[in-house]
């Protein structure tokens, strides 16, 4: 940062960014109540490291990367005790926003059986709008691994959507 740029301080950048971390986190997780716990995790360890974040060009990547990483990380997966015991009950409705609510949730549960990387790819390139590049330097791997992973993902998708719909 030049001299005459302000630092930008740890309360502005997570007030401009926490509602986009957590939609990130909502796409990743597929559970709200999972994606606050992520978010507030790498807050938590943002805070804490927070004058060489600021030092960033970009502070608002590193705690998207962050997030991601955190999603990824094996420790979180074993953190996460929660045990879903049911499906939720879908009532049939003609209403556009129940239709919508139900296709909504049908993704859900269809991310929900990719790998976490594979989930991860998907959201960065169709939520996030970022380029293949900017996914391989944000996951620590090649440009092809992202796409070979999106593919991996999206062929898994449509196996189980065909398989759903021949049922």
């Amino acid at each position: 940062m030049g001299d005459l740029e302000p630092a930008l301080s740890y309360v502005d950048v997570v007030r401009t960014t926490e509602r986009r971390l957590l939609r990130l986190g909502v796409m990743l997780t597929g559970n709200e109540h999972t994606a606050e716990d992520l978010v507030q995790t790498v807050l938590a360890r943002a805070h804490r490291k927070w004058e060489r974040i600021s030092s960033v060009e970009r502070p608002e990547a590193y705690l998207r990367t962050m997030v991601v990483n955190e999603f990824l990380s094996w420790r979180r997966l074993l953190k996460n005790s929660e045990v879903l015991l049911a499906e939720p009950i879908e009532l049939a409705t003609h209403d556009d926003l129940g239709l919508r609510q139900a296709q909504r949730d049908a993704t859900w549960r269809l991310l929900a059986k990719l790998p976490r990387k594979q989930r991860a790819v998907l959201v960065l390139r169709y939520y996030e709008d970022l380029p293949d590049a900017e996914i391989a330097e944000l996951l620590g791997v090649a440009a092809s691994t992202v796409r070979s992973n999106a593919t991996r993902a999206l062929a898994t998708l449509r196996e189980h959507l065909s398989a759903e719909e021949a049922s």
